[in-house]
């Protein structure tokens, strides 16, 4: 088995990294795609009480056990399989179940902060970033915060001005840069998702040939 293609979308909190990741895979008939998603990397916080959990800043990278994913994408590269980790988002703790992720043509790491870690971005093939206007971003968090994480619209707006827009302008934003292609309006350019899909068959074709 050759090496899987590992694409990184990276872009702000409720930009539409997965909308964009899904409008890809859609475009590339039959072949074996898993996605790995950073916030299943968070760290566990399950030693400390909850009152201390939530106020931990979830946008900074250390948030992440970035050294788990880098020795899970290394793994998944040798044709291993391995055990990705389930986060808990309501009780931030990491669940002690896991997933079983085998090894496929096509790896998608999607997260927002994929690209501001060169060990992360080091293990790219493609890197993409999906730029989208931040009240847009600001309400799309709202509504899956509130309906999927059983937060309140308060505690979501006080986060969101006190964290994740400092985190944003800090880490995320700067981390466009390292990106191959910038996606602007995320899942509605077609454009821009085309040729993401034709340069990821074009690859594909390459190894296939290289057989």
């Amino acid at each position: 088995m050759h090496r899987p293609v590992f694409i990184g979308v990276a872009g702000g909190t409720g930009s539409g990294k997965t909308t964009v990741t899904q409008a890809i895979l859609s475009r590339l008939p039959g072949e074996s795609v898993a996605l790995i998603e950073q916030d299943s990397y968070y760290r566990d916080l399950s030693q400390l009480p909850f009152s201390e959990r939530v106020k931990t800043n979830f946008d900074h990278p250390d948030a992440f056990e970035t050294e788990l994913l880098v020795e899970h994408l290394d793994r998944l590269s040798r044709g291993e399989t391995i055990q990705k980790p389930l986060y808990d988002f309501v009780t931030h703790t990491r669940r002690r179940e896991t997933v079983a992720v085998e090894p496929r043509d096509i790896i998608v790491v999607e997260g927002i902060l994929v690209l501001e870690d060169k060990r992360l971005r080091d293990r790219l093939d493609i890197k993409l970033f999906v730029d989208t206007d931040a009240d847009v971003r600001i309400l799309r968090r709202m509504v899956r915060d509130i309906n999927e994480r059983g937060r309140t619209m308060e505690s979501v707006i006080n986060q969101y001005l006190s964290v994740v827009r400092p985190m944003h302008l800090e880490f995320v934003e700067p981390s466009k840069r390292y990106a191959d292609i910038i996606i602007p309006e995320g899942g509605e350019n077609k454009v821009a998702i085309d040729i993401i899909a034709a340069k990821i068959s074009a690859i594909l074709r390459e190894r296939e040939g290289a057989q």
